[in-house]
């Protein structure tokens, strides 16, 4: 037993949805814990953190923090709440999922996401719950489906090149991606590999931080990166910058992409991306300088390779799956596959040997077959009435690890439909979010310091273990708990929900991965190939990388990749000129952290980035409060002229809660809840707004 008065420290796990899955040590002194800093020895993370993750106990002893169950004493969104026992929460919780389930279980909605990426925190318990129930399913698309899809019917699976021979490259194309802001330590390859002489290129509507950083920023418009991506295929058909045996020996569908490509010449590809021809052939000439071509496929490696990073802000379009798999096949034109230094990373999450069943238990549906809703349309599915097509009405809404009012599309719809009367909303939470406003019972889930958990992730090839560094503050329990005592109020008395934490962490991996190694040390690398697919060998039913997808043609898809225009395309619409994208600020991540009032203070206030030109038109100067509209709705903010903002294109940056905001909005109350081409994922950046001065504060609370 340690004494009260010893100072040590504990290895854990970043739970937030970042590519960086870093690892930390938390030093606790007295039962407190009272710092949070990177893991020295783990290579990736190399001791340093982003901004908010190093500010982790500012959010675990926020004042504001929910530590014993609510209940709601006022009208619904009011906020209004008592503190009750957590016997007396639990048995109501479980006597209305009970009545609701004795009619219809597929009247009960989980919605979840990544407030957590932890396998154990995240879907283990919860999902055992929900399977056992019978409730609705949920499609959790609302981050990186379409992208997702993409790599799965180009290159297999979400799995790419390794995040550190990045380092190595002569050429990083940092596709869609704010490294510096959202992928930090893979900006730290990236800065090496610039070190060592490569070039660094940004493609992003954008100019962000990280596009200050490269050698040249290409700034297209929102949606139209399937677009560029043929236009670099057309011209390195055009000057034969391929590599001829690699194309031959590990690709399927050339004869047809070839074609569709040499249908972009680069005049056209810069009147649909808003680009000069320059631009075009100039990033053509630099990529198509990368081939590798060798005979018989041996290494030459002789003029250096081309590296691309994707993220997921190119893949929030109508298009966003269509445009993954356009980038996705560039590497196999010029043969960079040949090198661990050449290829794409978009995510490495389908590297980890995840043992989902073991975790979530589909068995325990027991042949039910409960109907499946997308997260995306919660807006609509809240407010749609029991149908044949449909099913029941929704009467129970479950939120875990989200902040749906905030973070969804269409907000509009959301609240409407959340602040029904006769919805029963149930939200495990840290703090009172938007969504957690509406509840009927609020219940005090632990941090990250507070929990066991596992992680995967998507941006580099390591296993993290998860230590709890102190005990749960308050009345706070793991989420894995909160499920466990519910389902003892329900009767589910199968032997799996008993499993312990710790438990479910070893079966996360099952003997895949060494859980004494993770013990011992917090992280276990996994061992992959360096060159992944530098004789072919691509996870797809033809062992290559496929340029035309079977699948997809079998679905009635288009199996060869295309540019999808966006639905509301930037210059589409009279009434609604502007193409809107929402990064999200530097110092928060979706929802998370907006309420740490340090890094709200660095935010300032919502902001819309507007260029100098549509600023003038409209008689807009930065610090004016203006009104952002569309048909969905309007949202005031502060405007921001500024060149980071190219002519056409507005940038809402976000996402704050919406009570935090000017007006009770957020920037989501503009977005819509259309899906994309490939994986049901969001549009997001698939926008388009009219932005007008507004008249006076008095204009704040008015739609």
């Amino acid at each position: 037993m340690v004494a009260d008065t010893a100072v040590f420290q504990v290895r854990g796990a970043c739970p937030h949805d970042c590519p960086d899955t870093c690892a930390l040590l938390t030093t606790v002194q007295q039962g407190i814990a009272i710092k949070v800093q990177g893991n020295p020895a783990h290579p990736h993370t190399a001791g340093s953190l982003c901004a908010k993750v190093s500010r982790y106990t500012e959010r675990t002893y926020h004042p504001e923090r929910i530590l014993q169950p609510l209940k709601r004493v006022g009208p619904k969104g009011a906020g209004q709440f008592e503190p009750v026992s957590w016997d007396a929460a639990l048995t109501e919780i479980a006597a209305r999922l009970q009545s609701i389930a004795a009619r219809d279980p597929q009247a009960i909605l989980p919605y979840s996401y990544a407030g957590t990426m932890g396998l154990v925190q995240g879907e283990s318990m919860a999902a055992r719950f929900f399977n056992q129930l019978g409730a609705s399913q949920l499609e959790r698309t609302i981050c990186a489906a379409a992208g997702g899809e993409g790599l799965v019917h180009t290159l297999g699976g979400k799995l790419g090149m390794r995040v550190e021979f990045f380092a190595q490259a002569k050429l990083i194309l940092i596709w869609g991606s704010n490294s510096i802001a959202s992928n930090l330590h893979f900006w730290r390859y990236a800065n090496e590999a610039k070190r060592q002489g490569a070039k660094l290129v940004c493609i992003d509507p954008r100019q962000s931080e990280t596009a200050d950083k490269c050698h040249e920023h290409i700034a297209l418009l929102p949606g139209t990166d399937g677009a560029l991506a043929l236009g670099l295929m057309h011209e390195l058909i055009a000057h034969d910058w391929l590599d001829h045996d690699y194309l031959e020996r590990y690709t399927l569908g050339w004869s047809q992409l070839r074609a569709r490509a040499l249908q972009w010449p680069p005049e056209r590809v810069a009147a649909v991306c808003g680009l000069t021809v320059a631009q075009v052939v100039g990033l053509a000439r630099d990529f198509g300088a990368c081939v590798q071509a060798a005979p018989m496929g041996e290494h030459s490696g002789a003029n250096g390779s081309a590296a691309i990073r994707m993220n997921y802000g190119m893949q929030r379009v109508h298009g966003g799956g269509n445009a993954v798999r356009l980038v996705a096949s560039l590497p196999a034109l010029i043969g960079a596959w040949r090198q661990r230094s050449g290829g794409v990373l978009l995510s490495s999450s389908g590297t980890f040997p995840v043992q989902k069943a073991s975790l979530q238990r589909p068995d325990l549906l027991a042949g039910r077959s409960p109907r499946t809703l997308n997260m995306v349309t919660l807006g609509d599915d809240l407010l749609r009435p029991a149908s044949p097509a449909f099913g029941p009405a929704i009467e129970a809404l479950v939120v875990y690890n989200s902040n749906p009012v905030a973070v969804a599309p269409d907000s509009g719809r959301v609240v409407s439909g959340i602040a029904r009367p006769d919805l029963f909303t149930v939200v495990l939470e840290h703090f009172q979010t938007d969504t957690a406003d509406y509840a009927d019972f609020i219940l005090p889930a632990t941090t990250q310091l507070e929990h066991w958990d596992v992680h995967s992730s998507y941006g580099h090839t390591d296993v993290l273990l998860n230590r709890p560094a102190i005990a749960p503050v308050g009345q706070a329990k793991p989420n894995t708990q909160i499920f466990r005592e519910l389902a003892q109020r329900m009767g589910f008395d199968a032997p799996c929900f008993q499993d312990t934490d710790e438990a479910l962490c070893r079966q996360a991996f099952g003997q895949t991965v060494d859980f004494d190694a993770l013990l011992e040390t917090g992280f276990v690398t996994l061992v992959t190939p360096e060159a992944r697919f530098a004789q072919g060998n691509f996870p797809t039913p033809s062992g290559k990388c496929e340029f035309f997808s079977d699948r997809l043609a079998a679905q009635g898809l288009d199996g060869l990749p295309d540019h999808v225009p966006n639905h509301e395309a930037a210059h589409s619409s009279a009434i609604y000129p502007l193409a809107m994208i929402s990064p999200p600020a530097r110092n928060f991540l979706n929802s998370t952290f907006v309420n740490v009032k340090s890094l709200r203070d660095i935010e300032g206030q919502p902001l819309l980035e507007i260029h100098p030109t549509d600023a003038a038109a409209r008689g807009i100067e930065t610090g004016h409060t203006v009104r952002v509209f569309n048909v969905r709705g309007a949202h005031h903010c502060v405007a921001q002229v500024t060149e980071r903002a190219r002519p056409g294109v507005v940038h809402g940056l976000g996402i704050w809660w919406r009570k935090l905001g000017l007006d009770g909005t957020n920037v989501n109350q503009l977005t819509s809840q259309r899906l994309t081409d490939l994986g049901h994922g969001p549009t997001f950046y698939d926008c388009a707004v009219q932005v007008q001065a507004a008249q006076d504060r008095q204009d704040l609370r008015q739609p």
